[in-house]
């Protein structure tokens, strides 16, 4: 079993969240500079409640914070929970390596189907 900071509730809001193209975009944006709803909404070819919805799943994943800024709200990437989810993904990489070195380690040990 994997360890890791996160629970699962929070790694499957996590992991939804970014499968949508939009969603990933609007991080990606996000993470280099923080934008109005409005300001993202033009990025898209959809409706500002539409952009208004992504930015909310992202928000229950908490990949993005919003902050009011007097009529605006600002939307802002969120770092740590993604520097989070890459250790996540890195720690399972190592056990598919691990795993992956162990097949390797019988195949080509003594009785590892080479015959003399």
């Amino acid at each position: 079993m994997v360890v890791h900071e996160l629970s699962d509730t929070e790694v499957d809001r996590i992991f939804q969240a970014l499968a949508d193209a939009t969603r990933r975009d609007i991080v990606s944006k996000t993470m280099a500079r923080a934008a109005s709803v409005s300001e993202l909404a033009q990025h898209y070819d959809m409706s500002f409640a539409a952009v208004q919805k992504h930015v909310a799943v992202l928000e229950r994943a908490s990949l993005v914070t919003k902050e009011r800024r007097g009529r605006e709200q600002l939307v802002h990437g969120n770092a740590e929970v993604l520097r989070k989810a890459a250790t996540l993904l890195d720690a399972y990489e190592q056990i598919w390596r691990d795993r992956a070195a162990r097949i390797g380690d019988l195949l080509s040990g003594p009785e590892g189907g080479t015959e003399s």
